[in-house]
């Protein structure tokens, strides 16, 4: 079986140290002066070196030759995630009294250093406070925010940094041309930033390629074995965002995820896009800010979506006008006859006639004339939330933290409140008393409460289509 790849290029000396030249210096000059300090510590990420020099420095210090292989009776290693007790701890205070075999110093590494528990961190103060001469300790962590600060004072501190992404490819192509790795210069920067500034896993993703054979290590081979999306799909999405074309951006993430491509992965290349072009386009500093936030969502998926969306204009929900009512017809009045003239009497001179019976005139009433109804006073449109919302704050605090995760929606005389989950609108159910006082005290004491235990519906067309594609979800404001 042959020898992974980091192990067999891990450094050997301090100058061979890539990319933590601010520490290897200071180290080698503490050495050739014989100032070596009693504790140091070693803190910053993963597989940037820490452990390579703490066992480099121990065997420099007594001035051993140092291999991978290497073990001395006088340098002991102790891992603090498996012996992390308070046992352990005064195990080792009784060890550090005993002086070297043959050495000059006697150098204990414990890495994680973290991980001790707190009754080892107070063992381990009392021997960091009055060392023995012939000791020295080389503390190392990924986590130094868990160090007692008792500890950080008593020891000289050396930050690691993130290796840059040239000083990767730089020594993966050192390493890639003696092993005969044929792999091109495209590749091998992408494997630099897969490494997200270890060395040690761009050098273990060196390996894994290497093993491929039939041809060169491309950026294509490379993007299609991790699950990362293509050049060009991050190229068109960021397109896709600068031109507001919502249809794109949907259909380009949900080919990316069939194909393998997680939405976390795919933000953090657009990311890296992003940051290799901000200068000549600053106006997408804006969706950097929004992508930075997907890897601690519990949705990425939907977040993303929503990042790269977040711009586009709304489309405003359509506004029903209701037509005012047509006037009412005034009624028409029947014609009164006019009273009829009784006849003259008749001349003596005049033939006697047949008296005519004189009927009194018919006399119709007019109808009364309808009396207009007032009209009510305009209902209110917009709820006056905020108000609300403060009203309710004075009465009660409960209530008023559980409205303040809530969406609401007025319409047509209804407050519609929005609860989200059915815990909290049932507690809100418990008080819907005070909920209706604080309506009254805003000015809507006649309109009806509804509370539900779903989500808000989408304000508009476009974000309900996007949901629906997504299979639902909630619309979040950002």
């Amino acid at each position: 079986m042959g020898q992974a790849l980091y192990r067999k290029y891990r450094s050997k000396s301090l100058d061979e140290i890539v990319g933590q030249s601010h520490i290897t210096e200071m180290l080698g000059k503490a050495i050739a002066a014989d100032k070596v300090a009693h504790a140091y510590l070693l803190t910053g990420p993963r597989g940037v070196g820490k452990t390579s020099i703490a066992r480099i420095l121990a065997h420099e210090i007594n001035a051993l030759p140092y291999t991978d292989e290497s073990t001395h009776l006088d340098i002991v290693e102790i891992d603090a995630a498996s012996n992390n007790g308070v046992d352990d701890i005064r195990d080792l205070r009784d060890k550090v009294q005993i002086a070297p075999s043959s050495a000059r110093k006697k150098v204990y590494i414990i890495d994680e250093v973290h991980m001790l528990s707190k009754p080892a961190f107070n063992a381990l103060l009392k021997t960091l406070e009055e060392p023995p001469e012939h000791v020295v300790f080389i503390l190392a962590t990924t986590d130094v925010d868990k160090l007692p600060a008792t500890i950080i004072s008593r020891v000289q501190r050396f930050n690691f940094r993130a290796i840059g992404e040239q000083d990767a490819t730089a020594h993966l192509r050192k390493i890639a041309d003696i092993e005969n790795i044929e792999i091109t210069d495209e590749a091998l920067a992408l494997l630099a930033h897969q490494g997200k500034g270890s060395f040690r896993d761009s050098i273990s993703l060196l390996d894994q390629f290497s093993s491929l054979g039939d041809g060169p290590i491309t950026r294509e081979l490379i993007e299609g074995v991790l699950g990362l999306a293509d050049a060009d799909t991050v190229a068109r999405l960021l397109t896709a965002y600068e031109t507001h074309d919502l249809k794109s951006i949907v259909q380009l993430i949900g080919d990316s995820e069939a194909r393998g491509t997680p939405a976390v992965i795919l933000a953090e290349q657009l990311i890296r896009s992003i940051r290799e072009q901000i200068v000549e386009k600053p106006h997408l500093l804006s969706l950097l800010d929004n992508l930075l936030e997907i890897t601690r969502s519990a949705w990425p998926h939907i977040k993303l979506l929503t990042a790269l969306s977040s711009d586009m204009p709304r489309v405003p929900a359509p506004t029903i006008t209701t037509p005012p009512p047509a006037p009412s017809p005034k009624p028409t009045l029947p014609d009164t006859p006019k009273a009829t003239k009784p006849p003259k009497a008749a001349s003596a001179t005049t033939a006697t006639q047949p008296a005519v019976k004189v009927e009194p005139p018919i006399v119709i009433p007019a109808a009364p004339r309808p009396v207009a109804k007032k009209h009510a006073a305009a209902p209110v449109t917009e709820f006056p939330w905020q108000d609300f919302l403060m009203a309710l704050k004075a009465e009660s605090m409960g209530t008023y933290t559980l409205l303040t995760k809530c969406a609401y929606d007025y319409a047509n005389g209804t407050l519609t409140l929005y609860a989200g989950k059915p815990f909290s609108k049932n507690r809100l159910e418990k008080t819907q008393s005070t909920i209706q006082a604080a309506m009254s005290s805003v000015g809507v004491p006649d309109a009806e409460l509804a509370i539900l235990a779903e989500s808000k519906p989408a304000s508009d067309s476009q974000t309900a289509a996007v949901l629906a594609m997504m299979g639902g979800g909630e619309e979040v404001q950002i």
